[in-house]
């Protein structure tokens, strides 16, 4: 009778365990998530030093500085983000963390992206677009020319064009560098012949 006594708490430890494994998400997962979609989609220019690093913000803005974050706290305020995320594939440690995000609507519509995130300060932050998931290239190429468009871009419709046509014909590997350069190298090697 002892013996089965003394099983009664493993079990119990057993079966606490497999509910957390099978049934909701761990407080970092929710953190994370919850990171993530008010900075993609909110319009809090706070975000833009509350929910991201420096690092992210150069590489969004191809800005440095304070000229990254007056970019970005702009975009923000204009409600340039996405309409709305779907997060996947959230892994996570103490201090670091990754996680595939598929956005719909602003400048990355249509694109599933590689998120690392870091917890500073016990916040998460996102730190750095690694890479595609899914790469959708007509998307992108319609979210350039949206952007080439703009009154504020200041380009004409012939150099619209080449830009277009330059990143059509890159192959996929350097047009998803371009996107996430945190420079405008990249963008310049695929469009030198157009200026």
């Amino acid at each position: 009778m002892r013996k089965r006594l003394l099983l009664i708490p493993c079990i119990l430890l057993l079966s606490s365990l497999a509910l957390a494994a099978c049934g909701g998400e761990s407080s970092d997962e929710s953190e994370i998530k919850q990171a993530i979609e008010a900075s993609a989609t909110g319009n809090d220019p706070a975000n833009c030093t509350d929910l991201v690093t420096p690092h992210f913000l150069e590489q969004t803005t191809q800005e440095t500085g304070f000229d990254a974050v007056n970019k970005c706290e702009e975009e923000a305020s204009d409600g340039r983000g996405a309409d709305s995320v779907t997060i996947s594939n959230v892994e996570a440690n103490d201090v670091k963390a990754t996680a595939d995000v598929a956005l719909t609507g602003g400048g990355f519509d249509g694109q599933e992206v590689e998120v690392a995130l870091e917890k500073q300060n016990g916040q998460w932050k996102l730190n750095e677009i690694t890479g595609f998931a899914e790469f959708d290239e007509a998307k992108a190429i319609e979210a350039l020319e949206n952007g080439l468009a703009e009154p504020s871009s200041e380009v004409s419709k012939s150099l619209a064009a080449c830009i277009t046509k330059s990143f059509e014909k890159a192959p996929q590997a350097k047009f998803e560098e371009a996107l996430l350069s945190a420079t405008t190298d990249e963008f310049e090697e695929l469009t030198e012949g157009c200026f």
